[in-house]
């Protein structure tokens, strides 16, 4: 039998910094949304690259958001941690700066949040959008064999998981 267990803050915090990946969802209207995102994890602190559109106006509206991030070797062995929070726009200056230094060196290439998005036939426009994080709760699970005396090992990169 696997048992899943609670994982402390510290090993919460280790997961978030280590993947730079997972699904942001938010709401409005009682409407929920979910989408892929890469982010940097720094000093407790979560930043969001993303560009105009159906997130950005919806968390203008509500910023109230919740974050899930998982590392699966397989069915059996795996972390996820889920974290609730309240995102700001941060429009400019050294932290926006900083934001992006840290997003870029997660993500280069800045996808999924860069993408065509045609005005005309002949402009394409990206307005960016950067938010800062800060999370109001944090919730960590982990399974598999490991529990107890053997440590998680992430997945190697690149490496296929055996689930599904």
């Amino acid at each position: 039998m696997i048992e899943v267990e609670d994982l402390s803050e510290q090993q919460a915090n280790e997961v978030l910094g280590r993947v730079g990946y997972g699904h942001l969802g938010c709401s409005l209207n009682d409407r929920p949304y979910v989408v892929p995102v890469h982010y940097a994890f720094d000093e407790g602190t979560i930043f969001i690259y993303t560009t105009e559109g159906k997130k950005a106006a919806m968390l203008r509206e509500n910023p109230n958001v919740c974050l899930q991030v998982e590392e699966v070797v397989n069915n059996e062995d795996w972390r996820s941690v889920i974290v609730e929070g309240v995102a700001e726009d941060i429009t400019a200056g050294p932290e926006r700066d900083r934001a992006m230094k840290l997003i870029v060196g997660v993500s280069p290439t800045l996808t999924p949040a860069v993408s065509v998005r045609w005005m005309d036939h002949w402009v394409r426009e990206n307005v960016e959008v950067v938010y800062r994080v800060r999370p109001t709760s944090s919730t960590g699970r982990q399974a598999g064999r490991r529990i107890g005396n053997k440590p998680f090992v992430p997945p190697a990169a690149g490496a296929k998981d055996n689930f599904m």
